[in-house]
């Protein structure tokens, strides 16, 4: 598998996919993949960046697992100081949620699930970008480390080449439930086999209205839809709207355990 780019210290940037791709029943579409996160310190175990992206994650969404393992095997020299994993919020807090608040109320398993990101690679947001430009950059030219070239988060999450990738995707699944997670699933692909709708709100604005199934035509395939905040909302990681929160905690609650029979 080709790589994307490069992360601080040397790592490749790799495309993060299903790998059991037998049938399932319910497909399952995020936005982009996560990364394994390290703590940084110096020599004198002085924190430089707290949770620092240096590998991708080992499958997609990712719970967090093995992060020691991994980061155990990426060559720091010495006068750069050390890598250890971050505190477990930052590693595969996502995936842990989308199996909590997500599939297990449905009486889903991941075994169950085809599971796809928008961008099926790491995206450098703007925290981590500001932290290597501030703490890495001079060092790593010092050390003869690599300089980074994770991708940025695209404007546009999409295009009709990842689009057809996805759909793709979802006929080798044959499933006929999509679960999308979050805004971005819908305004950057279901929009563009169905323009009723552009994100999560269109779907209703009443509480009971929120995680119902939905009948639909995506690339000729009779399915049903569910939109669902996505897992940073329903487990209120990190900046997250408490509407969307309590939204789900009812959908949890009340409609889920009978949504699919």
């Amino acid at each position: 598998m080709k790589s994307i780019g490069t992360f601080p210290f040397g790592q490749p940037v790799m495309d993060v996919m299903q790998t059991d791709q037998s049938k399932k029943s319910v497909f399952v579409l995020g936005v982009y993949a996560s990364a394994i996160h390290a703590r940084w310190t110096d020599r004198n175990n002085k924190t430089k960046i707290q949770a620092l992206a240096v590998a991708s994650e080992p499958y997609i969404f990712w719970r967090g697992d093995g992060a020691d393992s991994v980061i155990k095997q990426i060559n720091v020299p010495t006068e750069a100081g050390s890598l250890l994993p971050a505190e477990p919020r930052f590693n595969g807090p996502s995936g842990i949620a989308l199996d909590d608040t997500i599939l297990s109320p449905l009486g889903l398993k991941r075994s169950d699930v085809w599971l796809c990101d928008l961008v099926p690679h790491s995206c450098m947001n703007a925290d981590q970008k500001r932290a290597i430009k501030r703490a890495y950059m001079s060092i790593g030219a010092k050390c003869g480390l690599p300089a980074p070239s994770v991708p940025e988060v695209p404007k546009q999450l999409s295009d009709e080449a990842r689009r057809s990738e996805i759909l793709n995707e979802l006929q080798r699944s044959e499933a006929k439930i999509v679960i999308l997670l979050g805004d971005q699933p819908i305004t950057w692909f279901l929009k563009y086999y169905d323009p009723r709708w552009n994100s999560l709100a269109d779907f209703g604005k009443k509480k009971e209205e929120y995680g119902q199934l939905h009948e639909i035509t995506v690339g000729g395939i009779k399915m049903k839809i569910l939109p669902l905040a996505h897992p940073r909302q329903t487990a209120m990681l990190g900046q997250s709207s408490p509407s969307w929160y309590a939204k789900h905690e009812e959908w949890v609650a009340k409609i889920a355990p009978q949504l699919l029979g």
